[in-house]
């Protein structure tokens, strides 16, 4: 289990707690309500017990350690996804990556593992053609940070593509397009290899980049997924799967 949730608010203004604490990446409002419900939350050393107590500008919040636990045992994995597996809801004869996460496929250390119980979802798309990283998980704040609006995480691919490329392709890859009438974010693009391209973006629209491509007259022939944030797909074989770890649970939320 992590060290207990402590963190010293810092706004200007005072905050309700359950807000705040929603606010903060650390867990829903739904559970923030529950917790304090529960006196599982402290603000400088004091349980409250009324989700609408306003935190005031240095003050503490402190999460008591069952409430940390509860936090600690939702499940999310990093799956190594290979071509041919979906990701999200499957068509008659296909096979979603969640019915792969299973114990003789996993990889390193096992602490937890999924059940009948496991309400397991992807987060963010990974089309059947493509492969890399993939991660499923159980916690809505972590999803949110991740496939929000709101979020600013990187996702890292390489590339393989037919078709010239040169640098005004380029160009229109990383700044010049629009997708559904809306103009894409700011994107990365750099040739790394003869026929490949590494792309950083931060959205996820559906099937962008095999989108993107077309409109350039580059098709694309592999595409690899191997970060998503601080979370790297590593040494992680093809087909397996393994914990997200706490230390990148922390990294991945906001603030």
């Amino acid at each position: 289990m992590s060290a207990p949730f402590t963190r010293i608010y810092d706004g200007a203004e005072p905050i309700r707690l359950n807000k705040w604490l929603a606010q903060s990446g650390v867990c829903s409002r739904r559970e923030a309500d529950a917790f304090i419900a529960d006196g599982l939350v402290s603000v400088e050393g004091e349980v409250v017990r009324d989700a609408g107590r306003k935190v005031e500008a240095g003050q503490s919040v402190s999460f008591n350690p069952q409430a940390q636990a509860s936090l600690d045992a939702k499940l999310t994995v990093v799956y190594h996804k290979p071509v041919g597996i979906v990701s999200g809801q499957p068509e008659a004869g296909e096979t979603p990556a969640v019915r792969m996460i299973r114990r003789p496929n996993h990889w390193g250390q096992l602490t937890q593992w999924p059940n009948q119980d496991s309400k397991l979802a992807p987060v963010g798309r990974l089309d059947k053609d493509s492969r890399g990283l993939l991660i499923l998980s159980e916690d809505g704040v972590l999803a949110k940070a991740i496939i929000g609006p709101d979020s600013e995480l990187e996702k890292d691919y390489t590339v393989r593509v037919r078709g010239p490329i040169f640098e005004a392709k380029l160009k229109w890859l990383r700044q010049g397009l629009e997708l559904d009438g809306r103009k894409l974010k700011p994107a990365v693009v750099q040739q790394v290899g003869e026929q490949t391209l590494r792309f950083v973006l931060k959205e996820g629209r559906n099937r962008q980049i095999r989108r993107m491509c077309d409109m350039c007259e580059l098709r694309v022939l592999d595409l690899y997924r191997s970060r998503i944030g601080p979370v790297e797909i590593g040494d992680l074989p093809e087909g397996q799967w393994r914990l997200l770890t706490l230390e990148e649970r922390a990294a991945l939320l906001p603030g």
